[in-house]
Parts: C-alpha cells; structure tokens; sequence
C-alpha cells in the first residue's frame, strides 16, 4: 500500500496581509460610525425666514400690510409685532403676538391679523389691518415690524406710506 503524506502547513495568510486586513477593516469601520453619528454632531436649526410685504395707506384712514413672499409658514405665537412711531412724542409704542385674541381674526381692532387660508400660521398671502386714525399712526412717521421669537430676527421692518386722499 501506499503511504499518504499530508504536509502540515500552519500558516494561512502572510503577516503583511494580515495586517494591511486588519487596517482596512479598522477604517471601513470607523467611517461607517462616523456617518451614523454625524447627523447626531449638526445642529437641526431652522434658518430664519425670510418674507417681503406690501403696504398701503387707504383713503378710509387704514393701513394694510400684507405678506407678498414668505419662504416658510411660521405659528403666529412665535411672531410679534410692533407698530411705532419715529419720533417718540408722536405716540406710543404698540407691541403683541399675532396670536393674541385682540388681534388674530378680529375684524374692526386697532391691530389686527387676518389668516387668509385659516391654517393657524403665518404665511404669504396673510395680513395686517391697521387702524390708523384711531391709533394716530395717520400723520407722522410710524414704522411696523415683525419679530421671529424662534430666531430672534426681524422679517418685517416697513414705515407706513401716508394715507391716500
């Protein structure tokens, strides 16, 4: 018979592969974790808003605003407003919150919002109502803004245009 003679070999993989394996391995997963945890390393913040308005002086002693272009709808509790004058001794200072109930959908306040889709936001479209005969912001200088709470940036920095005769 004949005798079988298995060689006995131990070695599978030379050191230098093994080790360029190792390293590859190592990196593949190490930019695997980098990619699931960045979403968690950036900020989700939302960019400040970004809006254009209209205005006009109407002949029946009301100033309206409205949101020509708004890039996001935003929670009216998050918007304040401020109509004042330039000069401080025409008149005071008027602030609130859209969402305010004298001054969201309120028809006949001296300040008041009308959402025009009836969605609870503000959007393009919507507007401002001022009644600007009562208030006295008819004659002078006044000027209205609106604040973004939630970024602490102005969208709306206009001074009323005088009333049409």
């Amino acid at each position: 018979m004949r005798s079988v003679r298995r060689a006995n070999n131990n070695e599978a993989v030379s050191p230098v592969i093994a080790t360029v394996l190792l390293l590859a391995i190592t990196v593949m997963l190490s930019s695997m974790v980098f990619v699931l945890m960045q979403g968690a390393l950036t900020t989700a913040e939302k960019p400040a808003a970004q809006a254009t308005v209209s205005v006009r002086g109407l002949s029946n002693g009301f100033h309206v605003v409205r949101m020509t272009s708004l890039d996001q709808t935003i929670d009216p509790a998050k918007i304040q407003f401020s109509l004042a004058p330039e000069n401080v001794t025409q008149g005071n200072t008027l602030r609130g919150l859209v969402s305010d109930s004298d001054v969201y959908g309120l028809i006949g306040a001296n300040i008041s919002f009308q959402d025009r889709d009836a969605g609870y936001s503000v959007s393009q479209g919507d507007y401002f109502v001022i009644d600007s005969t009562t208030i006295g912001s008819d004659t002078g200088t006044w000027r209205f803004q609106l604040i973004d709470l939630s970024t602490n940036s102005v969208l709306v920095n206009v001074v009323l245009p005088p009333i049409e005769s």
